[in-house]
């Protein structure tokens, strides 16, 4: 069997003798030392301000909404995403609008988002989709046009620059996710990026519940907060990143050697002055060129033993939850085509080259058969 990931680990001895270490502290949570040496590590390799670590994903979307005062009204976002993204602004009372993306990339389309803001627009939510970034200067005139803030899902982007500088420096916050199928993990957590001292503050005192003394509380909040363990693996999970990502490099010029005169399927160039972290191998099938429907192509390969994803299908706003959000006579072409045309390969450090030329000739081969 081949899945589609395989999380990077830090060294067991090296592991193993942290623990030690963190054992003989006594302290497991509670922002500890742990914590507070892995977002200053996090925050120099990014080359961000500040960063807010939290237990998980989904969490840093909820708490940089409500740090900005997003409370109540519609956030216009992408219905081609994770639920994750959607999912926050449900639970949180807020409707979601959902806004075509852009071909090539799937990314949030400014223009579709500027034509579905109204007087309920709180924010704008766009999603750096499979690492590559969103028309961050787009949305960046939008925002100051219409005074809203804008706030990245870049839980696909970690690593990633444009114009040799983070891709998370935009928007009013951006938020990453540390889940075991990242390009980076710390078992399971996540963060939001901010720009000041006093966002991440704040930040911090929302992911303890708003605690700001043995006898104080100064703000809403809930308990977010990463633990010491997970703190740990993620610090010496950073000393494999480069490395990592520099053989998700290579295997997917691999990848793009093994499937090259393979008509009917394509792998989106990186855009000039962008440095990719390579978190995916997306390719687009094109039935009518291929032979066969995407669908086709990710049953054949299961049969296989490749575990390949659609990310993402079905839609966002295709799930029940969320059909309801959908406006009236409202249609998302280029997203639909895309949830129907994208499936992910197989792409992580350990993986080898063998294999990636085992599964680009299944694809070659399948597209023959009749």
């Amino acid at each position: 069997m081949i899945y589609v990931t395989s999380p990077i680990m830090p060294d067991f001895e090296e592991f193993v003798s942290t623990i030690r270490e963190l054992w003989h502290t006594r302290n497991l949570t509670n922002n500890g030392t742990f914590l507070k040496a892995f977002e200053t590590a996090l925050e120099h390799w990014l080359g961000v301000p500040y960063v807010s670590v939290m237990t998980n994903g989904t969490l840093p979307i909820m708490l940089a909404l409500r740090s900005l005062g997003v409370e109540s009204g519609e956030v216009i976002t992408t219905p081609y995403t994770f639920v994750a993204t959607s999912g926050v602004l449900e639970w949180m009372g807020l409707r979601p609008v959902f806004a075509d993306v852009e071909e090539g990339y799937g990314t949030l389309s400014p223009s579709a988002a500027e034509r579905l803001i109204t007087q309920c627009t709180r924010a704008i939510l766009p999603v750096h989709v499979h690492g590559y970034p969103c028309a961050v200067d787009d949305f960046a005139e939008l925002s100051k046009r219409y005074d809203i803030p804008v706030i990245y899902d870049a839980a696909h982007a970690f690593g990633v620059k444009s114009g040799g500088h983070s891709i998370l420096l935009h928007g009013d916050m951006a938020t990453l996710s540390f889940h075991a199928t990242k390009v980076f993990n710390s078992l399971e957590g996540g963060a939001v990026v901010c720009s000041s001292l006093e966002q991440k503050q704040r930040l911090d005192r929302m992911r303890n519940f708003g605690i700001t003394g043995e006898v104080s509380v100064e703000s809403e909040g809930l308990n977010a907060k990463m633990d010491e363990m997970r703190a740990a693996y993620g610090l010496l999970n950073l000393r494999n990143i480069d490395a990592s990502i520099r053989q998700r490099k290579h295997l997917s010029k691999v990848y793009d050697g093994a499937l090259q005169g393979v008509r009917g399927v394509r792998h989106p160039a990186i855009a000039d002055g962008v440095e990719y972290n390579y978190a995916y191998y997306t390719l687009y099938i094109d039935a009518q060129e291929y032979g066969h429907t995407r669908d086709e192509l990710y049953l054949y390969l299961k049969e296989k033993g490749i575990h390949a994803r659609r990310y993402f299908y079905p839609l966002v706003s295709d799930f029940e939850p969320y059909k309801k959000y959908l406006k009236a006579a409202q249609s998302l072409p280029v997203a639909s085509l895309m949830a129907s045309q994208v499936l992910c390969l197989p792409l992580y450090p350990h993986l080898s080259e063998g294999e990636i030329k085992e599964i680009a000739a299944l694809i070659s081969d399948f597209s023959l058969k009749i």
